[in-house]
């Protein structure tokens, strides 16, 4: 029978925290930022094999996120079989079209319009994995009655980025689409109705050809402001 340690509330156990010297600590963060800063999205996927326990690796990596009441409101599909991202590509493409040819606002296209995106989506099929993040709006309680989620938005979203550096971290390329509406993905997968998608990831390694936009990130000004 498992006892908490003496000093310790019941159902908690002690904080598993290992304090560094100042400077060790700025050698970590400087060369996480320099690898950070590499991270690149793209669109242009090789179908290169990768091993399935890199992304259960990646999925428990997120799953580490803090989430509100530690509910863990999202749900990681995983896909690799042809014939259902065919199938998600198709429904995909539909939407996206229906998007660029008069969904889409102007003040949103004259955005996308240096990055040369459109409606076809050749990553949803190239890639050799297809991750799709649902969130999860109710929760089944011990009762047996449904119950809501709390900050599941806010979650998901946190989860969703540590899945992203994960990924970048083990030496893969993934893209964040958001195709919309995404309503067909919970059809297509056969999700239920309190989960809705968020994000539909690629993974895999790049192309050998493969370019990204020439773009700048904003600088430490433009992103903080600081009260000291």
């Amino acid at each position: 029978m498992y006892e908490a340690p003496v000093g310790c509330m019941d159902g908690f156990i002690p904080l598993q925290f290992n304090e560094m010297e100042v400077e060790e600590m700025l050698r970590l963060a400087e060369a996480t930022y320099g690898e950070m800063k590499e991270r690149r999205t793209t669109r242009q996927f090789s179908d290169k094999e990768v091993p399935k326990r890199l992304l259960e690796l990646a999925i428990k990596s997120a799953s580490t996120a803090p989430s509100g009441a530690h509910l863990q409101p999202w749900t990681f599909v995983v896909i690799s079989n042809q014939e259902l991202k065919q199938k998600i590509r198709v429904a995909a493409e539909e939407e996206e079209l229906k998007t660029y040819q008069g969904r889409m606002p102007d003040a949103w296209a004259e955005l996308l319009e240096p990055l040369g995106t459109d409606h076809i989506k050749e990553h949803i099929t190239t890639a050799p994995w297809l991750v799709i993040l649902f969130k999860q709006s109710k929760r089944l309680r011990d009762n047996g009655e449904w119950g809501p989620t709390y900050y599941a938005t806010e979650s998901v979203g946190i989860a969703a980025g540590m899945f992203i550096s994960a990924i970048h971290k083990m030496g893969l390329c993934t893209l964040t689409h958001t195709p919309s509406p995404m309503g067909f993905l919970r059809q297509i997968l056969e999700r239920p109705e309190h989960e809705s998608a968020i994000l539909l990831m690629p993974v895999g390694y790049p192309a050998e050809d493969a370019q990204v936009p020439d773009l700048q990130r904003k600088s430490l000004d433009e992103v903080s402001i600081w009260f000291e």
